[in-house]
């Protein structure tokens, strides 16, 4: 569904995140009436995710987000605040406070479900370099 901001720059930045949302819903097995869980469920791991990198990597991984989500992923940041150390366990906490919605499953399958979905939007050499600095229960859980 292609949504009509009147400027053909904003209709391809909107359909490009709702693309993102749906291939979230497609995978974690939601109906498109579940969208604001699908967003909810990405602007949690977005966010953690960034808080948990040094400033200079949050904004190397934030610069390969399409243009929305990229505004989705600095909303709220406090650069002089991260990184936050955290381990996959603490991480997966943070996630499923901010994750107002019921979950089947587990806090990891979700976020492992939104980490899947960005995988395919990030370079490859971008992604390998994230696990990397990631702690070992964390990259445990981003695909490779």
């Amino acid at each position: 569904m292609m949504v009509a901001a009147g400027f053909s720059s904003f209709d391809t930045m909107v359909d490009k995140a709702n693309h993102v949302l749906k291939e979230i819903e497609h995978a974690y097995g939601w109906p498109k009436e579940r969208r604001k869980q699908s967003y909810a469920a990405l602007r949690a791991v977005l966010h953690h995710l960034r808080d948990r990198l040094s400033v200079d990597e949050a904004v190397h991984f934030g610069a390969q987000l399409p243009t929305l989500l990229r505004g989705v992923y600095y909303d709220g940041w406090k650069p002089a605040e991260t990184p936050v150390k955290l381990t996959g366990e603490e991480f997966f906490r943070r996630v499923r406070h901010d994750f107002p919605y019921a979950i089947e499953g587990d806090t990891e399958q979700l976020v492992r479900t939104v980490l899947h979905v960005l995988e395919h939007h990030i370079s490859e050499g971008e992604w390998k370099d994230l696990k990397a600095r990631m702690p070992d229960s964390m990259s445990a859980v981003m695909p490779s």
